[in-house]
């Protein structure tokens, strides 16, 4: 059989995922009378709520005598790095790109790494049936980009393709009245413009891994793409290091892809994407030879951690009352069990305590695996995100990003203000007479915090997209930290009406009647720059001098909700989120609210002190 081995890449929410579903269906892979659900490459709840694709996955179908082997791709900043090694296990790429927003931030990143492989992109402009749609302009702006990043001429007469993947429609043309139900027009382009893989079938096995995944049975798969020969269950390999050093292994298990489905063979040949089982520390970059060949491919690049947050147990005196896995033992485990199949986390424990610096690609990445421990039934509490430092050439660097966002025109003066004071550095400013779009390079640092509040900023207007650019010489002032003082918590108990009438007075409230509170948890957020503690928990007295006025029912505003996303972006470092199955809760490193005020007043004397 025909073999062709494709990613689909584009920048967030431009419809990779959705357009695999239209091609499976389009290809026949189910049965008529299967159930179907949208996104079904989204295998994770967190996916399927958030409408993102947090992990690359890999399927494969059959069209006429040809099988696709098909890799849907993150689009999300956070997840980017994945991309980069997907080129290298692919021949061709589809290039979605959203016929009303054109190319976006990271529809760049994604296009720069396939040009850098030297793979020619078949553009798939989909939503084409969308209100306000420029389908030529979004061509344009394709072509525009190939430009700029420098393509070969033969890469600016590119394919391509008109879809609607939410109706299952497609056209070679971009004229919407032409537009057939299936993706047979896509799926035949895909066979006559993707070259068929680059392997050499009589030379002895190599394969690269590319991609990781985690089995408890048979614990880390490697998944790439064989580049020569083939391999049996029972083979033995040589397994190449990244720094050289070799280890052999025999083949437990061989896995190939279909439809939804992760099938276990028995052998697999040159030019197709399989999953190989046997070696427990098998790593992104390994090559995997006949045993005794030494012929290493080129390293792959795994992107570096650039985010950091503390994770702990749980030190509340709520401790254990919602999830069972509260020990330091099991939460090391879980994180440890993360790292097998997440090769951009990293963790350590901090020495002589229950505490670990978990480092990541972005506040997503980190929230991201946050949230999968909540609902798993752990307990912890994380503190404020802050960015890795590195010393680069003797001096501290700290990372900085692309930041693009689209405003309307009466919110610019605001965000321009608000990002200068963050040190952000104005790139281009263009304005199509109702939004502007801000393009800034900003140091991660100034991102903290700013990005949840964006939206109320814009009254949910703006659209806000960044991705990492490089390491550069650390700014000065800088302060990642709320300017707004919170409300606390001065006792343990359960939070009355008749309190929180008296509290609201002060602030916003992000808690209502009823809720347990402790000492040292936040509860509010004052109206002024100060930190005030509050009584939650004081009940109306009880005494029998009958009132000269009718009891008048105590009536409160409503309460701010947080997300984790939220909570992680509000917190200050003399805070944390405690983190449980049911709650989620901010409070204060220190609880009790007398040392807490003595640790203030010596931080104060020592900044002072500092500044004489």
């Amino acid at each position: 059989m025909n073999m062709r081995n494709i990613a689909i890449i584009a920048h967030v929410d431009h419809g990779k995922t959705t357009l695999v579903n239209s091609l499976l269906v389009g290809s026949h892979t189910f049965r008529d009378n299967e159930a179907i659900r949208d996104r079904m490459m989204d295998s994770n709840a967190i996916e399927h709520e958030r409408g993102i694709t947090i992990l690359a996955k890999t399927t494969a179908i059959n069209w006429k005598d040809t099988k696709i082997n098909i890799v849907d791709t993150p689009g999300h900043a956070d997840f980017g790095g994945e991309v980069e090694r997907i080129m290298h296990m692919v021949d061709g790429c589809l290039l979605v790109v959203d016929a009303y927003e054109g190319t976006m931030p990271q529809t760049r990143f994604v296009l720069k790494n396939a040009l850098e492989n030297h793979i020619k992109p078949i553009v798939v402009v989909n939503k084409v049936d969308r209100p306000n749609a420029d389908i030529q302009k979004a061509v344009d702006e394709v072509l525009d980009l190939l430009i700029e990043l420098g393509a070969d001429e033969d890469l600016l007469d590119f394919p391509v393709c008109y879809v609607s993947a939410l109706n299952n429609t497609s056209s070679m043309d971009a004229d919407l009245s032409t537009q057939v139900p299936g993706m047979d027009c896509l799926l035949d382009l895909i066979v006559k413009e993707t070259p068929e893989p680059r392997c050499e079938p009589e030379s002895p096995f190599q394969w690269q891994s590319a991609l990781l995944d985690y089995n408890d049975f048979v614990g880390r798969i490697g998944i790439g793409t064989v580049r020569k020969g083939g391999v049996k269950v029972g083979d033995t390999l040589t397994d190449i290091k990244p720094d050289g050093s070799t280890k052999n292994f025999k083949v437990m298990k061989l896995y190939t892809f279909f439809g939804m489905n992760r099938i276990e063979v028995p052998e697999v040949n040159a030019g197709d994407i399989c999953g190989i089982a046997g070696l427990p520390d098998m790593g992104v970059s390994d090559t995997c030879c006949a045993q005794g060949v030494i012929d290493p491919l080129p390293l792959l690049r795994v992107d570096e951690p650039t985010l950091q947050m503390e994770f702990g147990t749980n030190t509340s005196p709520l401790r254990g009352k919602d999830g069972k896995l509260v020990t330091a033992r099991v939460i090391e485990d879980r994180l440890y069990n993360e790292m097998q199949r997440d090769v951009s986390l990293k963790f350590s424990r901090i020495p002589n305590t229950e505490t670990w610096l978990v480092a990541g690609r972005g506040e997503l990445h980190l929230g991201v695996l946050i949230e999968n421990m909540r609902r798993e039934g752990y307990e912890l509490q994380v503190s404020q995100p802050t960015v890795i430092i590195k010393e680069i050439d003797g001096r501290k660097c700290e990372p900085f990003e692309d930041l693009q966002i689209d405003v309307p025109n009466e919110f610019v003066g605001d965000m321009m203000t608000i990002l200068g004071e963050r040190n952000a550095e104005l790139v281009t400013m263009d304005d199509d007479g109702i939004n502007t779009r801000l393009v800034y390079v900003i140091p991660s640092r100034g991102l903290i915090g700013f990005v949840s509040n964006f939206m109320t900023l814009t009254k949910g207007y703006g659209i806000i997209n960044h991705t990492f650019k490089d390491y550069r010489p650390m700014i000065k002032g800088i302060v990642a930290e709320r300017n707004i003082g919170v409300l606390v918590a001065t006792s343990n108990g359960t939070a009355t009406s008749f309190a929180l009438q008296k509290v609201e007075t002060h602030g916003t409230m992000f808690i209502t009647p009823s809720v347990v509170t402790y000492e040292g948890m936040i509860v509010g957020e004052h109206r002024y720059p100060v930190d005030m503690a509050v009584n939650c928990t004081e009940e109306k007295p009880k005494n029998n001098i009958r009132s000269s006025v009718k009891e008048q029912t105590i009536v409160l505003k409503a309460p701010r909700r947080m997300s984790l996303e939220a909570c992680l972006d509000y917190i200050n470092s003399d805070e944390l989120v405690e983190i449980t199955p049911n709650s989620i809760r901010m409070r204060k490193r220190i609880l009790a609210t007398a040392d807490r005020k003595k640790f203030d007043a010596h931080q104060k004397a020592l900044r002072e002190a500092e500044g004489k």
